[in-house]
């Protein structure tokens, strides 16, 4: 089966019978399409654990510990044997899976240490084309019907959850390191309860030092944290003017100028001509 194109994904049995070892066992392995989910009112208990990879997906996890997520493509739902859950299609849709089940010591260990951790059930694997070949190839690779072939495959396995695992913490930091830049353009846009903030203000609300946060900033953006902010609010006071709802002197308060000249200078700056200008244009 090529795993290149989502098209061409089809429902296959990997395992026709488990493969064990003293680490431990692979039970079931597969691709499944268009499955039934589960209800959330009436969960299950597996007994094994199981990894289910969302080729294709929009729909739902919800489990006993109260967990309640979203699910999309490149999503990987971690099962555990001890808790109950429930997944599943929000809408009726086309629904693309892999599914692995598994179970025994070597894995009850990575439960233990925190690997396999039940307060992190869904983890996010992408190029999704990537980590659906990664799982077929742990299993479609090798005679696993031999002892020897049965422990290459379980190493392959046990190989793929730590760089399931390193790939999942990977992008929540890359998401973490990004967060920041969200979050500090929207403090700058915006008045807050005590007025508006300074750009080390700013740096400070998203934990990074000022020196560090204003070099970060201008390489993502082209633009320093105060000119950012000066944008936002000429944006602002452009808005304000077009609907005749403040006075120069009333927007150079609210905007924090220090006075009606300081405003006008800043607006002729941005917008290439006086706040005056720009309202006989707007009515005209």
């Amino acid at each position: 089966m090529s795993l290149n194109h989502p098209e061409q994904f089809h429902s296959k049995v990997w395992l026709e019978s488990p493969i064990r070892t003293a680490e431990g066992e692979l039970q079931l392995a597969g691709a499944l399409s268009d499955v039934p989910g589960l209800d959330p009112n009436s969960m299950r208990v597996l007994g094994s654990y199981s990894f289910i990879y969302m080729v294709k997906a929009k729909g739902y996890y919800a489990d006993a510990h109260g967990m309640r997520r979203n699910l999309r493509d490149g999503d990987l739902v971690v099962i555990f044997p001890e808790i109950a859950h429930a997944y599943g299609p929000r809408v009726i849709q086309k629904w693309d899976q892999i599914y692995c089940v598994f179970n025994g010591p070597q894995f009850d260990f990575l439960h233990e240490r925190g690997l396999l951790d039940p307060h992190h059930p869904v983890w996010h694997l992408e190029p999704i084309d990537y980590w659906r070949r990664r799982f077929e190839e742990v299993i479609g690779s090798e005679d696993w019907h031999t002892e020897v072939g049965a422990k290459r495959v379980m190493g392959r396995f046990l190989h793929l959850i730590y760089d399931m695992s390193a790939a999942d913490a990977e992008g929540s930091a890359r998401f973490a390191r990004e967060r920041w830049l969200e979050e500090s353009q929207r403090l700058l846009a915006n008045r807050g309860d005590h007025g508006w903030p300074s750009p080390e203000e700013v740096a400070r609300g998203v934990g990074l030092n000022y020196d560090n946060f204003r070099k970060q900033f201008s390489l993502k953006l082209g633009v320093s944290p105060g000119q950012f902010q000066k944008r936002k609010k000429i944006d602002r006071a452009c808005a304000a003017i077009y609907q005749g709802s403040h006075g120069f002197k009333e927007l150079a308060d609210e905007l924090a100028f220090c006075d009606i000249f300081h405003f006008s200078k800043t607006f002729k700056q941005v917008m290439g001509m006086s706040p005056s200008t720009f309202r006989k244009k707007a009515h005209k």
